[in-house]
Formats: C-alpha cells, structure tokens, sequence
C-alpha cells in the first residue's frame, strides 16, 4: 500500500516567521540564509528547530515526506540540512501566489494536483476553511489540512495529530 504524502510548508510550520522579531523562540536556532529569489541587501532571517528534523524523519515510517514551499527545490539546500532530512521530492508549483478558485489560498489547487488522487496531510500557515471545503469537494482520498500559527511553528500536538491520522489510514 502506498504511504500518504506529509506535505510541508517551510515558512511558518519550520520557520515561526511571525514570533516576535526581537525573541527567538525556544528551541529554535537563527540562520542567514540567500535562496535564488532573496533580492534584499540582508539576509533572510530563517528560525529553525533541529528537532522537527527527527520529528519529520519519524513521521517519514508513515508517509512520504514532500516539499510543499514557496522554497521549492531550494529547500534541500538551505533547509533540510539544518534539520538533518535527506534530499526530499517538492511540489514545483506552476505559478506562485496567482489566482485561486473560490477564495482557496493558492497553493491549493496544486496540492491537489501533485497529490493524484492519493491520501495527504498537508501543514501549512495559510490553510483556511475554504481550503478544507475544496479539498473535500475535489479530492476523493483521505485528506487532512493542518493550520500551523506561523507565530509557534509546528509544535508537540500537531506532530500527535500527523501520526494520529496516518495510524488510522
């Protein structure tokens, strides 16, 4: 039986961006980082928790751990290795924040897309009801969309929730 996909945005379930500017939060280390779109004169300032690494690789017995950023690609240079994951398969989106039916966040019309028909989990800060309301529209696997505070990062009971839900595939 194939595993379901664990799909994973960067930029607030890995990298709390939202956390006070001035605190770190606990557990998180500071990183400089350049990726090919950062045009501004300082680096990007990237908080990374190197225990969602071995988090995500337990994780990786029940799914199929993929990329799903605006980090693409990318993210198996300057992310992955902080967290000690191996080179992991990405979403490479065909268009980046464009037009997005019925008021869905715009990743998701190519969540669907890359997942196939296949069970997911996808985390991500953007997630929304009308995420949620078009995936069960449009999806007939099992799904499940977790909403990360892009404040916290992803914490211990949304790690429960993916193993949880993977347990019970």
């Amino acid at each position: 039986m194939t595993k379901p996909l664990l799909l994973i945005d960067v930029d607030g379930p890995l990298n709390p961006y939202a956390a006070q500017r001035e605190r770190r939060p606990p557990g998180y280390t500071t990183h400089r980082m350049r990726p090919a779109g950062w045009t501004e004169t300082r680096p990007l300032r990237v908080w990374l928790n190197p225990g969602h690494g071995d988090e995500l690789l337990a994780l990786s017995g029940a799914y199929e751990l993929v990329w799903a950023t605006t980090w693409k690609d990318e993210a198996n240079d300057w992310i992955g290795p902080h967290l000690g994951l191996p080179e992991l398969p990405f979403v490479d989106w065909p268009e980046m924040h464009g037009a997005a039916p019925g008021g869905t966040f715009w990743k998701t019309q190519y969540i669907l897309e890359y997942a196939q028909g296949r069970p997911f989990a996808w985390v991500d800060d953007d997630i929304t009801s009308y995420d949620r309301a078009y995936v069960e529209r449009n999806h007939l696997a099992a799904a499940l969309l977790l909403h990360v505070d892009p404040r916290l990062g992803l914490l211990r009971p949304d790690f429960d929730a993916l193993a949880d839900w993977a347990a019970a595939r």
